[in-house]
């Protein structure tokens, strides 16, 4: 998928300023990958026997879930850029993926769908804290 979104930043009629475009392919992509995961690792929990023991798991997989979603529109979006508002919502993505992979990493002894949920946000927390650290 990377090839894509790097083929359409390329294509992008404007300069995107010193945005490491590596690093903002990476960082979309594995946004887009985190928020599949965590929609499916939430509806695998609901097909589990004990649903109410994984209440909190469903809740924070949708939250992430829908968090990187937006932050991966917001970073496929760079007319009218600001640099606070990519900031900030890095941050949450960041913060959101810590704590979905925290909870998830809680159950991946007994789900194999929440230790690959813990996976993706893990990268996705990573990619979203390199490409703060990249922005200055």
């Amino acid at each position: 998928m990377t090839h894509h979104i790097q083929s359409m930043l390329e294509t992008y009629p404007k300069g995107l300023g010193d945005i490491d475009k590596t690093k903002l392919a990476e960082c979309i992509e594995a946004c887009l990958e985190c928020s599949q995961t965590c929609t499916a690792c939430a509806d695998a929990c609901l097909s589990e026997e004990k649903v109410s023991d994984l209440v909190k798991c469903i809740r924070t997989n949708l939250d992430c879930a829908d968090i990187c979603a937006a932050t991966g529109n917001v970073l496929s979006r760079h007319t009218g850029y600001d640099a606070n508002i990519t900031r900030r919502i890095l941050e949450a993505c960041r913060d959101a993926c810590r704590a979905c992979a925290d909870e998830c990493e809680t159950h991946a002894s007994m789900h194999e769908h929440c230790r690959v949920c813990a996976e993706a946000c893990r990268r996705c927390e990573q990619a979203c804290a390199d490409l703060i650290t990249s922005l200055g």
